[in-house]
């Protein structure tokens, strides 16, 4: 345990830490299977004991996340309409497109701010709003937000676990991660909660069904 926290420490040390969170947030925003968050809390709880220097995590996580996330917008720009086609319709990853596309013309560009705390929503929406061709200067507008408010909190929710814990880093880490799954965890029964209520009152509705065929297939006849 001891050999885990000294190499932690020295990695948190390194001035090569933020290159590597930065490098972790761009992959996170087109190749979500890295933990951009975790490697952002981790280091806010050793931020708490000096380093690294708290408000660098913020800017590079913010920078990494703007970055990431407009490669995925470029990749769905380019060939993320034949991409999405080709989906399975009954699939997870259709099920989040669906729910991008269904954000996108609800919310406009805020969709990005929510769907940064979505597991999996952020490149279903970078991706979509691409594809769609949503015009690049509101993206970008709107994603500095998301980005700039995603770095600040993942950097925050650390540095509170590393405060709680400061003679203990590990305890830190796990407040901090167990924060941050809070936080998901409520967003995604508020977004179902939100879904679900929008179904009954659309099934409730004269025609409902048939209006909301025609939504989901309006897209592909527009194509």
């Amino acid at each position: 345990m001891m050999d885990l926290l000294d190499l932690l420490h020295q990695t948190m040390s390194s001035p090569w830490v933020y290159l590597a969170i930065f490098a972790i947030a761009v992959l996170d925003g087109f190749f979500p299977v890295v933990p951009s968050e975790t490697a952002v809390i981790t280091a806010g709880v050793f931020a708490a004991s000096g380093a690294p220097y708290l408000p660098a995590v913020v800017l590079v996580a913010a920078a990494g996340a703007l970055v990431g996330d407009h490669v995925s917008y470029t990749i769905g720009r380019v060939g993320g309409a034949r991409l999405l086609e080709r989906l399975p319709p009954d699939g997870r990853r259709r099920a989040a497109i669906d729910w991008a596309r269904r954000g996108i013309a609800t919310r406009g560009g805020l969709i990005l701010t929510v769907a940064r705390y979505v597991p999996g929503g952020r490149t279903a929406v970078t991706l979509t709003m691409g594809a769609v061709h949503y015009p690049r200067r509101r993206f970008l507008a709107f994603d500095a937000l998301a980005a700039g408010s995603w770095g600040l909190y993942s950097a925050l929710v650390g540095y509170l676990g590393g405060l709680a814990f400061e003679q203990d880093p590990l305890r830190g880490l796990l407040l901090g991660l167990g924060l941050a799954l809070t936080v998901t965890v409520l967003v995604e029964v508020v977004r179902w909660l939100r879904g679900h209520r929008r179904g009954a009152a659309r099934a409730g509705e004269p025609g409902g069904d048939a209006v909301s065929a025609g939504a989901v297939s309006r897209p592909a006849d527009a194509r």
